[in-house]
């Protein structure tokens, strides 16, 4: 009577177990199924690394600010100087009572308030502000292009660390085929069905797919080391290249759109209009300046007589005109750099503009031939493939040997990675023409970022629009400098 009950209670239990397995199944596939999978990164995500983390941006950003001093200091010439003198004098006497001694007794302290300013400078302080501005949003300009270089060269690296990993499966694959030909070829072998000769030449085909499988491997790994550079991390799963992005209809919009946008052309035009400025400022030079200065002070003296010794105090104002009759040549030489200046400058601007112009067309150029080699390669690949499928069948029917089938199977493989190549250069070759006309910005590729503010440092330093008068102005201009 006990054997039925244990049967039934091993039977029970089994069928506990199996309701605990399959809990344990459920619920750890809930748990996979719940746990987050991984985001490949995509170009905007290393686009908006590379804008965020480049050591590049940081060190034009930094030169920027650097440059916004400019402007300050060139406003704070027509600003008054406001300086603070203090003095003390001493005098020695001598004293012979037990022996010879000597002490320093102070004779007169003094304290002195001065103010000076220039009051007419024929213009000059204004154009020394227009000038040092003109070099602000030259320098700005060169912080876009800076900026254009750094998401082109991340752009690059992205497409170069896709084509690494392409060529890499590739010539895995390509390992793996030419190991089953081998094998191949020594069963055939063994029949006797072919010669020594067609498991040597397996066996060499093998032996240089697998070389180039490490050196395959090797660019994997450089182009990885270049990505963590033009982005300022390791590259993780990558995803897809996206859609090509809207390029110009014709090279006659590109050049258009360059000449208007590229930051190249922008800083040339403002470095002219600086020299300019500069020019004026040398010409205006000869007709001097004109300064004001009011100063206050008071005095204490120790008496040394029966006349002096007491207590003073002075308030002076003057104003003078300092006219340069004679500087040796200095000021015609100035006058005559400045015009070599601005038209080295102007002759640089149009050696930009033909740059740009000749950059535009070249990348336009590119863009056609990249279309064309992606098309080829794909029609070459569909003819490959046919021929290698069509050899291998007859290769097993024995009308053809191995190496027509290792020939075959290497120009298959000549055409994949000739299409790897062609996609790739299309692909960088776009985002290259979107650089040389000036759209390859944050904002131009709407990546959705907050952007460096390139007013932001300098507006610090600008006059309050509160102030009604200007003479506040110019208080709120020094106390903010001073503040920052």
């Amino acid at each position: 009577m006990q054997a039925p009950a244990t049967g039934a209670t091993d039977k029970g239990a089994g069928m506990g177990l199996k309701r605990i397995f399959a809990a344990m199944a459920a619920v750890t596939l809930a748990v996979a199924m719940a746990a987050p999978v991984a985001r490949a990164e995509t170009l905007a995500d290393a686009l908006v690394a590379a804008y965020r983390n480049s050591n590049l941006l940081e060190q034009n950003r930094a030169l920027l600010r650097a440059t916004d001093e400019d402007v300050v200091q060139a406003r704070s010439a027509l600003l008054p100087v406001v300086n603070f003198v203090t003095g003390a004098n001493a005098a020695r006497q001598e004293r012979s009572r037990l022996g010879s001694s000597s002490v320093l007794y102070p004779r007169s302290v003094s304290a002195q308030v001065s103010v000076e300013m220039t009051l007419i400078d024929f213009g000059r302080g204004r154009l020394g502000i227009e000038a040092a501005r003109e070099q602000v949003l030259a320098l700005r300009a060169a912080l876009i292009g800076v900026e254009q270089g750094v998401l082109l060269n991340a752009i690059a690296s992205f497409v170069d660390v896709q084509t690494a990993l392409q060529v890499v499966n590739l010539r895995q694959s390509n390992v793996r085929l030419i190991d089953q030909e081998l094998r191949a070829a020594r069963e055939r072998f063994e029949l006797g069905d072919s010669t020594r000769t067609d498991v040597a030449i397996a066996e060499a085909r093998l032996a240089a797919a697998r070389s180039l499988l490490a050196a395959a491997e090797g660019d994997l790994a450089i182009a990885r080391e270049e990505f963590q550079l033009a982005v300022g991390r390791a590259p993780g799963s990558l995803a897809p290249m996206p859609a090509l992005p809207r390029l110009p209809g014709s090279l006659d919009a590109a050049q258009a759109t360059a000449r208007a946008n590229h930051p190249s052309i922008t800083q040339a035009q403002h470095q002219v209009r600086a020299a300019e400025l500069s020019g004026q400022i040398a010409r205006n030079q000869r007709y001097g300046t004109v300064r004001g200065d009011v100063s206050a002070g008071v005095s204490e003296s120790r008496p040394v007589g029966p006349n002096s010794g007491g207590r003073g105090a002075d308030v002076s104002a003057g104003v003078n005109w300092s006219v340069p009759l004679y500087t040796g040549g200095r000021l015609p030489s100035a006058v005559r750099q400045s015009i070599a200046q601005t038209e080295g400058q102007r002759a640089a601007l149009h050696q930009t503009v033909a740059q740009i112009q000749q950059s535009v067309a070249t990348n336009w150029a590119q863009l056609t031939v990249s279309r064309a080699r992606l098309q080829a390669s794909d029609q070459q690949i569909e003819a490959a493939r046919a021929a290698f499928e069509a050899v291998r069948a007859e290769a097993e029917l024995g009308a053809r040997t191995t190496l027509d089938v290792l020939n075959a199977e290497q120009e298959l493989l000549d055409a994949q990675f000739a299409r790897i190549e062609a996609g790739a250069a299309l692909q960088v070759i776009s985002y290259a023409l979107l650089e040389s006309t000036g759209q390859l910005t944050v904002t131009a590729l709407n990546l959705g970022i907050p952007t460096y503010d390139v007013e932001a440092y300098s507006s610090g330093f600008a006059p309050a629009a509160r102030t009604p008068s200007v003479q506040g102005q110019r208080l709120d201009a020094i106390m903010g400098r001073y503040r920052n």
